[in-house]
């Protein structure tokens, strides 16, 4: 059986180091697919439970070259906490190096420089003969081996890093990132050694090498801090589980931790506690912030009969409810799985960084050997000279760039959507989002309430005739007959005229008879009297006649109403309008959808004036009306071939199967499990304002993605060329290895914060 397992790597450097993970566990046996993600460190394994496992994965990513974290749990730590804990480890050890390369480079550095400009006179040994000429060795200067000191402990302390890396990839037979700063600054501080112990009149250069490996130290500790802003929003999902509950057992209140709650166990939450697990309320009411969970920024009032979500917050009152969801059941639990998986896959614009990750580090390799064999020989440079512009080569080119344009912007973006309620499958449904031209809306429950009410009650002139009115308005007093007559009934509508009777406080009476009448309405006997509800057709059947109820049943029904008929021994006396209503938010998130340019059309199996009706109220002009359930799917498959990228919103179990066939499935999180299953974006929150956002979400997030990928390579086609010397011969502009190690060092903070800029983007 095929399963899947996040483990977090260190060692990881760049888009090559992720590729060499992946490409290690792909060849085990049993391993069906290997996912990393540069941005966190971590890589996701689906694989076959019984052929393979953890011990497996552990001494292939160690034999790659590079380590895990184990994240056994213990009675006091989570996973989370162990790995938390190891990465705050791994950063201090990377800020001790960082201290120690500015504590001797920065010297280092400031001295040679005061040399150079003739601030600062080298320190002779003693005056001599080569001295008289003009001309001094090397070892004369005391200067020069002050730089040895202060360059070696950055060399192979603050940089042993990269040694270790570079070690490990060969003995695999590869190439990273940590190779090519190994092999610049390397060979930067060895020509130094050499000159300075062959006595050689040259300038050293420890000054580079020292530089070269602290500036990027400073980018990979500024690019490990802002990578860990990346996944904020995961980590405040995680802090939202609340620690303990208070369940009632035995009659008496129980503190717990809620690993413990069990389902179908009564709990108590008072106010200012956060609510424990998913459940339903049984006594009381309060008002929840769901802020947190479903992005709806007002309290939402809740009491008997309401289900509630587990770690929301209770503002006011207090109340008992029943769990129905606990541990990895509850809906936090599944947002923040949704969250992780998204976080760690790959969307398909990150296929052109992977086939160039294979063989970059290798190509820079050889045009850095290539540079310096071409102005050594073709360009009658000395050895120093081409050596700088081979060393600037090695430096500048480093792929981190690259490997964390796509991930980072991920991340940032799932994260986002997290934070305002739209929970996002994968990378790829977040790409695809960005392309969508049609999106088609299902009626019930999305645009509308998905529950019917009563609209409209209507007395007709008969009502006189057949009806005491006391002290009930004439409304009333036919809702009151109709409610009592529908008490019998299981059908929505009915429930629907109940419901309403019951908010006006109307008193209700037993039918002494009642007869579903099927495709007609409802016969009953009320009071002694014979009471008809239902369509013309029942009127027409029992022979009653209309009077002037035809225009008004008619108005109603072009409103897209269900208008029922009352008839009260043989007497027209009113009508009651039932309809599912339109929710509040439809017709100007429809509109949002439209400024931007999507064609949106309404999908249901009503009648086409039904339809109609709730389109024009909505502002739909593309209506797709009388479509069964098992014709959805057509229907979607037909946008399709016309040659457009289609998103379905829906939320009934119904409605799952054309969720899977769009190109994009949204489903409201106000709906069915199944349906959320199916989908490939969730809204938490029952509205259609999140379509319009998770769309602009997507576009935004690709946005990023693009220019994040523009710029890592636009600095590579600039740099490698001004790092070769190409510029040289007619402008005599050269760029430093110094300047090199600094750009590359930006180049990868510059692409998170580029990334982290998406945290700030308004979604409405």
């Amino acid at each position: 059986m095929a399963e899947q397992q996040t483990l977090s790597v260190t060692g990881m450097t760049c888009a090559s180091c992720a590729r060499r993970v992946e490409q290690a566990l792909k060849k085990v046996p049993g391993v069906v697919e290997a996912c990393v993600n540069l941005a966190v460190d971590q890589v996701t394994v689906t694989y076959d439970s019984e052929t393979v496992n953890f011990n497996n994965f552990k001494d292939v990513i160690e034999n790659a070259g590079y380590g895990i974290i184990e994240t056994t749990e213990s009675d006091t730590e989570t996973a989370e906490d162990i790995e938390l804990t190891a990465r705050a480890h791994e950063l201090a050890r990377k800020q001790h190096r960082l201290i120690v390369g500015i504590i001797f480079g920065l010297p280092l550095f400031l001295l040679s420089m005061g040399r150079d400009l003739g601030l600062i006179q080298p320190w002779f040994l003693a005056e001599s003969p080569i001295m008289l000429t003009g001309q001094h060795q090397a070892s004369a200067d005391l200067l020069n081996w002050l730089f040895l000191l202060l360059a070696t402990p950055v060399q192979f302390y603050s940089g042993s890093d990269y040694y270790l890396h570079t070690w490990k990839a060969l003995k695999n037979k590869t190439a990273t990132m940590d190779t090519l700063v190994a092999l610049g600054s390397t060979t930067a501080y060895l020509y130094s050694c050499a000159i300075l112990f062959s006595n050689s009149a040259q300038h050293l250069y420890f000054e580079t090498s020292a530089l070269i490996i602290t500036l990027i130290l400073v980018g990979k500790y500024l690019e490990t801090r802002a990578k860990s802003q990346t996944s904020s929003a995961l980590r405040a999902l995680m802090d939202l589980r609340p620690k303990t509950a208070c369940v009632l057992r035995s009659g008496e209140e129980q503190k717990i931790p809620v690993s413990e709650v069990r389902k179908g166990e009564m709990l108590l939450v008072r106010p200012g506690e956060k609510v424990p697990v998913d459940g339903i309320i049984v006594s009381g009411h309060s008002s929840l912030d769901e802020s947190l969970v479903t992005g709806e920024s007002l309290p939402v009032e809740k009491g008997e009969g309401d289900s509630v979500i587990g770690a929301t917050v209770n503002t006011t009152g207090t109340f008992q409810f029943r769990a129905t969801r606990v541990g990895k059941e509850t809906a936090l639990a599944q947002i923040i799985r949704l969250v992780q998986e998204a976080q760690g896959s790959r969307a398909p614009v990150q296929h052109l960084v992977d086939q160039v990750a294979a063989i970059f580090v290798p190509i820079v390799i050889s045009l850095a050997v290539l540079t310096f064999l071409g102005w050594y020989f073709i360009g009658k440079s000395d050895f120093t000279q081409a050596m700088i512009f081979a060393v600037a080569v090695l430096v500048i080119a480093c792929p981190c760039a690259l490997g964390l344009a796509t991930p980072t912007a991920i991340m940032v973006g799932t994260g986002t959507g997290a934070e305002h309620g739209i929970l996002i499958k994968n990378a790829e449904s977040l790409e695809r989002a960005n392309a969508i031209q049609v999106v088609v809306l299902d009626k019930t429950g999305t645009i509308t309430a998905g529950k019917p009410v009563v609209t409209d009650i209507v007395a007709l002139q008969a009502w006189e005739k057949v009806l005491n009115a006391g002290a009930l308005r004439p409304e009333d007093l036919i809702l009151r007959l109709a409610a009592s007559a529908e008490r019998g009934s299981e059908h929505p509508l009915g429930a629907a005229i109940v419901q309403a009777a019951q908010d006006r406080s109307l008193k209700l009476v037993q039918p002494q008879r009642f007869q579903a009448l099927a495709g007609q309405g409802i016969e009953a006997q009320i009071e002694g009297q014979k009471v008809f509800l239902g369509n013309l057709r029942l009127m027409q059947t029992q022979k009653i006649t209309l009077l002037d109820s035809e225009k008004t049943l008619i108005k109603l029904q072009n409103e897209g109403k269900t208008a029922m008929l009352v008839a009260v021994d043989g007497e027209v006396i009113g009508i009651v309008a039932v309809a599912d209503t339109v929710k509040p938010t439809s017709a100007a998130a429809i509109a949002q959808l439209q400024r931007m340019g999507l064609q949106v059309a309404m999908l249901t199996g009503d009648n086409q004036q039904t339809a109609q009706a709730i389109a024009r109220q909505v502002g739909i002009e593309r209506v797709l009306a009388e479509v069964l359930p098992q014709d959805k799917v057509a229907e979607i498959r037909r946008i399709q071939q016309e040659g457009s990228l289609v998103a379905m919103v829906g939320d009934g179990i119904n409605d799952a199967p054309a969720l899977a066939q769009a190109n994009v499935g949204i489903a409201l999180g106000t709906g069915t499990d199944v349906a959320m299953e199916a989908a490939d974006i969730t809204l938490m929150r029952g509205d259609l304002q999140g379509v319009a956002q998770a769309i602009t979400l997507s576009k935004r997030t690709l946005q990023t993605i693009r220019w994040n990928l523009f710029w890592a390579f636009i600095y590579n086609l600039i740099g490698i060329p001004l790092a070769a010397g190409l510029l040289y011969p007619a402008f005599h502009l050269q760029l430093s290895p110094i300047i090199a190690a600094g750009a590359m060092a930006f180049s990868s903070v510059f692409v998170v914060t580029n990334s982290l800029r998406l945290r700030q983007m308004r979604l409405g």
